[in-house]
């Protein structure tokens, strides 16, 4: 008879107790949009395209989610006659991003102890 295996559900007495990610911000290209955002005061459409190496459409889905949540917020208007489209991080999005950092450190710090 075999030993009693212990399912990935169960936490071993070894296994601590690690805090749960922001799923939306935890997502490569909407890390990447708000990591953007917060070191600038705000990035047009086409800048955050550029500095993500990523496509329109890509671009698109993924701030549509954060807007969505109200982690970054959009202004179109026009500059002469060319359309602009320009992101800012939100409050709520730069706390989210200051709170999955801390859940971050946590998960970096549990894994270098053991």
């Amino acid at each position: 008879m075999r030993p009693r295996e212990h399912s990935r559900d169960q936490a071993s007495p070894r296994t601590p107790q690690l805090p749960e990610l922001d799923r939306l911000i935890h997502e490569r290209m909407r890390l990447g949009i708000v990591s953007a955002l917060a070191t600038n005061d705000s990035l047009s459409f086409n800048d955050l395209k550029r500095v993500l190496k990523t496509t329109d459409g890509n671009l698109s889905v993924h701030a549509r989610k954060l807007e969505e949540a109200e982690y970054i917020s959009c202004v179109k208007f026009f500059e002469g006659r060319v359309p602009r489209t320009e992101y800012r991080l939100t409050h709520k999005g730069r706390t989210a991003l200051a709170e999955y950092l801390d859940q971050m450190e946590e998960w970096i710090r549990v894994t270098r102890e053991q």
